[in-house]
């Protein structure tokens, strides 16, 4: 059999043989929207429990309209000049574009004008969030749990705050988009570093799909709400990454019914755990780097079989990367469980620690072999990954491990679906 997984920018094609037990996991394919413009604007002129986006924003009014980072396929050229047009009223230099980086490096001028496209980006005024520069930041609020929120001051000190982004299952947040845009999107390290914490990436309710009861999303959705007004425009997006809804207005409310949008279309139930699962990162800009593919391998790891083998496939343009902690928490553990020791003894903190966190659960569950034309050996097996330099050698030889019954599950879009076994999860 030929199968094609979501990977880089062409997509990566493999052959298994016909006579193995394998399930091909993909989201129900939802036709994109007829009209995606006209149904953005729509949305924002007929906005869940809000006012329309036009009659909320005053001409005096100082706007800052939070944009995705490379690493998600928010429709922003089909999206953004959509919604200019309804606060045309506003002068140019009473906008600012912010880009909400998080902890993420910054974006490239080529990776902004891909985003954005030229003419806004020659537009607008684009800042892009630096969560190490506590100058740029200032304090918002405290939460119940008595995080100290810091936010870009730009975004602060605006008037109307308008959160773009587009709605997937997150594999510790529950679900993107929402609040997401605001924090972690525009906070400081510090602040995220609280929400991101051991403690709330334990709870067993920080997993794909799961909003309510989940504290770091709760968390999340609290800080967002401190500062107002706010007016949120997510979309949720097919395999093709083109618009299937729009959910616009109220943080709150639009955001939940995007997400039960989004879980009906992609959580697939899979009747029982499997000893091979190959996955991928639903392809470009999504499989950037092996820090974003750890959501390809958390998916995988929903429906692996204790002590099974999880195959990964990412592009990894971008290496594990270089910026950031990731990297130097992977390659100073000695192991899975020492990782795990160091991140959760008391006081300590790092950036990027969630990642690592989540990587070390799924690595005493399952060996990784991990599949990219562009890490190499060295770089896969200092991650504690196991290099692949053909998956469908690799699926032989696992055959061989674990006997000619061996059941498969190939994850055909990454984490843009999800499994998870049937009536075992709620």
């Amino acid at each position: 059999m030929r199968i094609k997984l979501s990977y880089g920018k062409e997509g990566l094609d493999i052959h298994l043989s016909d006579n193995l037990n394998v399930t091909a996991v993909e989201s129900k394919h939802v036709r994109a929207l007829e009209n995606q413009a006209e149904t953005v604007r729509d949305a924002l002129r007929h906005p869940i429990a809000a006012k329309p986006l036009k009659d909320s924003v005053k001409s005096s009014d100082k706007v800052a309209i939070v944009f995705n980072d490379i690493t998600r396929p928010t429709p922003y050229k089909i999206i953004l000049p959509v919604l200019l047009d309804e606060i045309e009223h506003v002068p140019d230099n009473h906008i600012i574009l912010l880009n909400a980086t998080g902890t993420h490096r910054p974006n490239t001028e080529a990776e902004l004008r891909e985003i954005l496209g030229d003419a806004i980006l020659r537009r607008f005024r684009i800042i892009q969030n630096d969560a190490l520069d506590s100058g740029s930041h200032t304090f918002a609020g405290t939460t119940e749990n008595g995080n100290e929120i810091r936010l870009h001051r730009q975004y602060v000190e605006s008037d109307m705050r308008i959160l773009t982004g587009f709605i997937e299952p997150h594999f510790f947040t529950g679900f993107s988009g929402g609040g997401k845009a605001c924090m972690p999107g525009l906070a400081l390290l510090e602040t995220i570093l609280r929400n991101h914490s051991v403690k709330n990436l334990d709870n067993a309710k920080a997993t794909w799909g799961i909003t309510d009861g989940n504290p770091v999303w709760e968390e999340i959705t609290e800080a967002a709400s401190i500062v107002q007004p706010t007016f949120l425009l997510n979309v949720t997006l097919n395999r093709d990454k083109q618009i299937t809804g729009v959910f616009a207005g109220d943080l709150k409310e639009s955001h939940r019914r995007g997400c039960i949008f989004a879980m009906r279309n992609a959580m697939i139930p899979v009747k029982e755990p499997c000893d091979i699962v190959i996955s991928c990162n639903s392809g470009y800009p999504l499989d950037l780097n092996l820090y974003q593919s750890i959501k390809g391998i958390s998916a995988a790891a929903q429906i692996v079989k204790q002590d099974g083998s999880i195959i990964m496939a990412a592009d990894c343009w971008d290496g594990i990367p270089e910026h950031g902690e990731y990297a130097g928490l992977l390659l100073e553990a000695e192991s899975p469980e020492r990782l795990l020791q160091r991140i959760r003894a008391p006081g300590f903190s790092a950036q990027d620690m969630w990642q690592a966190q989540i990587q070390a659960l799924i690595l005493q569950k399952a060996n990784v072999y991990f599949y990219s034309n562009n890490l190499s050996d060295e770089q896969i097996t200092g991650a504690m990954l196991r290099p692949c330099h053909s998956i469908e050698a690799t699926v032989d030889k696992l055959i061989q491990e674990y006997g000619q019954d061996v059941t498969i599950c190939i994850l055909l879009e990454g984490p843009q679906s999800i499994p998870y076994i049937d009536n075992a999860r709620r």
